[in-house]
């Protein structure tokens, strides 16, 4: 199976499963009542423990901005390598056929 076909696959599923879900509220109430904003002012008020409501705010929407930065940076970063990765499997792969047609690669 392809990756296509996986993904349709799961897609397929996720709807499914939702389909059979009386409640959906209930079902998401444990990720909403632990979401990512929830984290960030928990942390802001760790770092600023006397801090004011306003304060606390502008923190944790700092440390939510470089979460988002590190993740985007760390995707960027992931797509480089795979992408060198490919490069240098492709370069390799046609020195592997000038080789074997008899071809001298360094000329190349």
């Amino acid at each position: 199976m392809n990756t296509s076909e996986r993904s349709m696959r799961n897609r397929i599923a996720a709807h499914l499963s939702w389909a059979k879900t009386p409640d959906r509220s209930a079902r998401t109430a444990a990720a909403r009542r632990r979401s990512h904003h929830t984290r960030f002012i928990e942390k802001a008020r760790e770092l600023h423990p006397d801090g004011t409501d306003e304060q606390i705010a502008k923190a944790a929407e700092a440390l939510k901005k470089a979460h988002y930065t590190e993740l985007a940076r760390r995707s960027a970063q992931s797509r480089r390598i795979r992408s060198e990765m490919a490069q240098a499997a492709k370069q390799k792969r046609a020195a592997q056929l000038l080789a074997e047609a008899g071809a001298d690669p360094a000329a190349a």
